[in-house]
């Protein structure tokens, strides 16, 4: 079922489907772990409603465009609405295909790339599992989504993502395997108290070795 929701920063909003996969908190809280330089290109890789780079833009001065990458063509066109909806039209443009397939035309043009991506293992459970293609690595391998992000980044650009706590480490191996430098982390909770679940990081294309590790943020004290 469609409906409208607020995406409760300035006036905008956003489109969700319940029968399609929705966005959770760890997608808002990658969209405020950067900060927008002037005349920033930001891509959103793994778009799904263009929660992240709808966020990312309200929240931001200076964002010179948005595009959103979202293989799935019910939540590309949802997203499109969205945009539509939100009068946007001018800075956004929404990419219905794989990342593996971004022409070259995006060739090192973004200075800024988010990505909520799937990081789940395993493969689907019915054969119109939607929501599945948004949580597990089925149609999109980590080594890939690290090497599509190389390969649309300048150089000093930064490859912002979320990702499951428990594969930090691998995490931080493959990015730097694709000459992605991990340069910030924050570790997330559901709680405080609680083990991390998940782990936002920002890698440089270029940058140097050198990591600052922020507090674990907590979800019940960002009000998510």
């Amino acid at each position: 079922m469609r409906m409208i929701e607020s995406l409760q920063t300035g006036n905008y909003k956003i489109i969700q489907d319940t029968e399609l996969y929705r966005f959770t908190s760890d997608a808002v809280l990658l969209s405020r772990f950067e900060r927008a330089k002037k005349g920033e290109r930001v891509a959103d890789f793994c778009a799904g409603s263009g929660i992240v780079g709808l966020h990312f833009y309200a929240e931001n001065e200076g964002v010179a465009s948005v595009t959103l990458f979202e293989m799935q063509r019910e939540l590309a066109d949802m997203s499109r609405e969205t945009v539509a909806l939100n009068g946007l039209e001018a800075v956004f443009t929404v990419e219905n295909l794989r990342l593996q397939d971004i022409p070259s035309r995006y060739t090192e043009y973004f200075s800024l790339i988010l990505c909520n991506p799937p990081y789940e293992k395993g493969g689907l459970t019915s054969p119109d599992d939607r929501k599945a293609l948004c949580r597990k690595e089925i149609s999109l391998t980590l080594p890939e989504l690290t090497e599509s992000a190389r390969k649309c980044l300048k150089f000093g650009g930064r490859f912002s993502l979320v990702h499951r706590a428990d594969r930090l480490g691998e995490v931080i191996y493959t990015l730097h395997e694709s000459g992605l430098e991990p340069k910030k982390m924050q570790l997330i909770a559901g709680k405080t108290g609680d083990a991390p679940y998940a782990v936002l990081l920002t890698a440089v294309k270029g940058g140097r070795a050198g990591m600052e590790v922020f507090p674990t943020v907590c979800n019940d004290q960002r009000g998510i």
